[in-house]
């Protein structure tokens, strides 16, 4: 599964992908917005320091203006994923950008329905936002379940992007399900990191390695 971070934070960015776990980045104008500064600066820094796909949405909710500021995000790269949003004019913008050789990933989506539409409209990603529905009383897990076997019963080559994401367990449960790709914030990704027992063992380690050292020192 392919492991995505969800943010504009350069500092970020630099510290996991130097880490070799990131294969891509999902930005959207809220996370752009978050960190303030010139945003068509850190959209070039970002696609220069990824090497896999990033994702940068438009803002526009028209059909012209997509594709007028989807060709744009593309100069900044050839990896540059068009970002559009599960609307009627977003999946006609999706087939037109679909033809031309540029991938889409179809951002929120919060049913199977549209998922299926979007594969239909030729998205390389899906993004289901499984948290917004978890923080309404669904399970948002279900929801790629659901998306997943539409997927596999059709063969459609869309790739399942799991975003929304709130907590590590949330990236286990995609990966037992199949999902292709999870794209998180930086404090779930260092979560995952980090585990108790794993602290515990290394100061016992090294706990036991300086009490060698010093036993040795007496010795001589």
């Amino acid at each position: 599964m392919k492991i995505f971070l969800d943010t504009a934070n350069i500092q970020d960015i630099r510290k996991y992908n130097d880490m070799g776990l990131l294969d891509g980045i999902t930005t959207n104008p809220s996370l752009l917005a978050k960190e303030g500064g010139d945003p068509h600066a850190a959209m070039e820094e970002i696609t220069r320091i990824i090497k896999g796909d990033v994702s940068l949405e438009v803002v526009s909710t028209d059909y012209d203006g997509m594709m007028e500021e989807g060709k744009k995000l593309r100069e900044y790269g050839d990896h540059v994923v068009v970002k559009c949003p599960m609307t009627g004019d977003g999946l006609k913008a999706c087939k037109s950008f679909s033809e031309q050789g540029i991938p889409v990933n179809v951002t929120l989506v919060f049913s199977a329905n549209q998922a299926l539409l979007a594969a239909k409209a030729g998205a390389k990603y899906v993004s289901p936002f499984i948290g917004r529905l978890d923080d309404i009383g669904h399970t948002g897990m279900d929801l790629i379940r659901e998306i997943k076997q539409v997927f596999v019963n059709y063969d459609f080559k869309t790739e399942i992007l799991v975003a929304s994401v709130r907590h590590p367990q949330h990236v286990v449960d995609a990966a037992k399900i199949g999902a292709d790709v999870v794209t998180l914030p930086a404090g779930v990704l260092a979560k995952m990191l980090g585990h108790s027992l794993t602290d515990k063992g290394l100061k016992a380690f090294l706990s036991d390695w300086e009490k060698l050292q010093s036993e040795l020192s007496n010795k001589s």
